[in-house]
């Protein structure tokens, strides 16, 4: 089965506006998830319809609408405290409270996003689970420590366990934040492995990696990077590469900001038995990048 497939992109398009009114009256109402980024990675605010551009495949769909995304967010923050992290630790630790503090401010409609804190040193471990309230998340970082137990991280499977809970959660808007060292992956997983779960779930994935670049000699390690590279891509979230972890308060809080100021976008699709194999959106200007996420369809009763 052929899944849908939708990737941020920066380039111009041209709309088909001649159509018999008979499609028209038949086309059904889609919406994405959209975050339009400046060339500092920074949201940019007060854009509309005509600022966007969404294809279904090669065919240009008309967007009806554009409002601020005020649903809450089911957001799994996973971070790496393997050995390979251990010098970055202590930053990950002072950086994550204030994050966390703007993520569990209320949306737009008065509700609140979900939280929980995950750990990817030896193995995925819960340090919190989902909470409106940002209390129980900040505590939790206290205990967050470079794992005592010698080796790597466990990113493909955390990202398959988090999204496994986000479905038997029945998630609206999943997304999944992880921040992770240049060090070894253990998983072994081929990306695919960890893919496929976060497009059934309509997941955002995004991804700040510590560190300098280094050669991978291993599998897991390629698999893992090419993991990195695509599921930001595929699933309209954003990667960002730091040097040094002390850049990581500045980053998570653009990160909030990105997070926080979403657009949703709703377009018009026509009514076929045939989905579309592939989704993109993208902006009219050059210099904005578009990254957007599909909302989940809500089933008829």
């Amino acid at each position: 089965m052929k899944r849908c497939m939708l990737v941020g992109v920066s380039a111009l398009a041209v709309f088909v506006l001649a159509r018999p009114a008979a499609l028209l009256s038949q086309a059904l109402e889609r919406s994405l998830y959209v975050t339009m980024l400046d060339k500092s990675g920074a949201p940019v605010p007060n854009l509309g319809p005509s600022d966007f551009i969404v294809r279904e495949d090669n065919a240009a769909r008309e967007v009806l609408r554009v409002v601020p995304a005020s649903e809450p967010m089911q957001i799994a923050i996973m971070v790496d405290n393997s050995t390979g992290a251990g010098p970055h630790v202590p930053n990950i630790r002072r950086a994550l409270p204030p994050f966390i503090e703007k993520l569990a401010a209320p949306t737009a409609s008065g509700r609140r996003n979900e939280i929980a804190l995950i750990t990817l040193g030896n193995r995925p471990t819960i340090l919190a689970d989902y909470s409106i309230e940002a209390a129980p998340i900040v505590k939790a970082t206290e205990r967050l420590w470079e794992d005592s137990f010698p080796g790597g991280q466990y990113l493909l499977n955390g990202v398959i366990e988090a999204s496994q809970g986000f479905k038997r959660r029945e998630s609206e808007r999943p997304v999944i934040v992880a921040i992770i060292a240049e060090g070894p992956e253990l998983s072994s997983r081929h990306p695919d492995q960890a893919l496929e779960p976060l497009r059934a779930v309509n997941a955002a994935f995004h991804v700040v990696t510590l560190g300098l670049p280094s050669a991978k000699i291993d599998d897991d390690s390629r698999f893992r990077d090419e993991f990195v590279d695509r599921g930001p891509r595929e699933t309209g979230g954003t990667h960002s590469q730091l040097l040094a972890s002390s850049a990581l308060p500045g980053k998570l809080d653009q990160l909030a900001d990105v997070l926080t100021k979403t657009y949703r976008v709703t377009y018009a699709h026509p009514d076929s038995l045939i989905p579309p194999e592939r989704i993109t959106v993208s902006a009219r200007r050059a210099d904005i990048t578009a990254h957007g996420t599909p909302v989940k369809s809500v089933k008829a009763p």
